[in-house]
């Protein structure tokens, strides 16, 4: 899995902000109202999304809904099991990681583990 292109991102980070099942039309009327972009640009990016299990889709009429397979932060968390898988040294590359966060973040993956220390005794 890699990151998502750079349309692909926009559509992913407006499905998600809508929380809610989105037709191709109302991201384009949304993005055409900031740039100039093509209505088969966006339907055919999203199908791709769809071909890539990204998105689902729903037929309701003559077109579709479409709604994420997987949150934002499930998507953040499969890019960063990606890094650290191909970063090298797992170890290190967490240590790295885990030097440039701020303290707000050490809090939360603090809390994090402990939680799954809970769950996963031993």
């Amino acid at each position: 899995m890699h990151g998502f292109g750079d349309l692909e991102a926009v559509i992913m980070h407006r499905v998600w902000e809508h929380g809610r099942p989105v037709t191709v039309r109302e991201l384009f009327d949304e993005l055409a109202a900031k740039r100039t972009i093509a209505y088969t640009t966006v339907m055919s990016t999203m199908d791709n999304l769809h071909r890539k299990r990204w998105l689902d889709r729903v037929k309701e009429g003559k077109a579709y809904r479409y709604t994420a397979t997987a949150s934002r932060e499930e998507y953040s968390a499969r890019l960063m099991r990606e890094a650290l898988a191909g970063g090298g040294d797992a170890e290190a590359v967490l240590s790295h990681f885990v030097a440039q966060i701020g303290s707000g973040e050490s809090e939360a993956l603090r809390s994090v583990l402990r939680k799954l220390r809970v769950r996963r005794p031993g």
